[in-house]
């Protein structure tokens, strides 16, 4: 009987430490502490106050502590920040809401590469840059890459689908708290899975919506100061950094900004737009006469 007593008594206790542990308030410390170490903004006055203010609150319930972190998120990570609940994690693990590049060549040989967003696997990643790449002419007077309503995902099978258009393999530079890194081509192309093809050299377009953010902005950041290539379009949705997922304790992701965007030049994009070199209402049908008439 004593045992049996201890017994019931134990688990118990066990009970009481998995409650505790996975309390709302623990899910709130942990995320915090989550942001302490990598959010991109997660210092000075501003993050001090956040981080004092969300440590501060007592949660009583799960809903609570995730709008508490989402307030902290915004502050330490900015609006590129944002919680992804455990069941949209699910569903994003089996999702095949993509859909594949499209490659036209008009009558004159320009080439116009539709690159939408992409969230698949490596697999799936190959293909979709293959699918450019296998059809893009050895030759031809000019390209128009349409980023416009690419909302972003994983940007290497994006970037490697259009490399051979990218002259320089310094691509861009991600900007930490505590470090700027290069991007470098042969990196991206390591990453895609895809083999590296010779350059293609002749005028690009791109197009750019106001849709058109985070790993669609870092494409056209591949391009920016490219003597060659010109921007048609509207200013970019202003999502120009990088993110990283980040597990909570009830399968939840805080999905927390780490990085800004660096360009070639040394402008430094995240959450402003990026403006195009031409403000128009209709990019395509000026991009391909931008490409007709340059001579080349």
């Amino acid at each position: 009987m004593m045992k049996k007593t201890l017994l019931i008594a134990l688990v118990a206790v066990l009970s009481l430490a998995v409650s505790c542990g996975d309390s709302p308030r623990t899910y709130v410390r942990k995320a915090v502490r989550i942001m302490d170490r990598n959010g991109l903004f997660a210092e000075g006055e501003a993050w001090d106050a956040a981080r004092k203010k969300a440590l501060s609150v007592s949660p009583a319930s799960l809903d609570e502590a995730q709008k508490i972190v989402c307030e902290a998120g915004k502050v330490a990570g900015g609006k590129h920040t944002f919680l992804k609940l455990s069941d949209e994690v699910s569903e994003d693990a089996s999702s095949t809401d993509w859909v594949m590049p499209s490659v036209k060549v008009l009558e004159d040989g320009i080439v116009i590469i539709q690159l939408p967003p992409f969230s698949g696997n490596r697999d799936q990643g190959v293909n979709y840059a293959l699918t450019v790449l296998e059809a893009i002419p050895e030759a031809l007077p000019g390209v128009v890459i349409d980023l416009r309503d690419n909302r972003g995902g994983n940007m290497y099978p994006m970037i490697a689908a259009v490399h051979r258009f990218i002259s320089d393999d310094n691509l861009l530079r991600f900007r930490t708290r505590k470090n700027t890194q290069w991007v470098q081509l042969p990196f991206v192309m390591q990453e895609a899975g895809i083999s590296r093809s010779p350059h293609i050299e002749c005028p690009v377009a791109l197009l750019t919506n106001e849709w058109t953010a985070s790993s669609g902005e870092a494409v056209l950041l591949c391009f920016r100061s490219l003597d060659y290539a010109r921007v048609f379009g509207a200013p970019t949705a202003g999502y120009a950094s990088a993110n990283q997922p980040f597990l909570l304790p009830d399968g939840s992701q805080l999905v927390l900004t780490t990085g800004c965007d660096v360009a070639r030049t040394g402008e430094v994009f995240c959450d402003d737009p990026i403006d195009p070199d031409v403000r128009t209402e209709t990019p395509l049908e000026d991009a391909v006469a931008w490409i007709r008439n340059t001579g080349r």
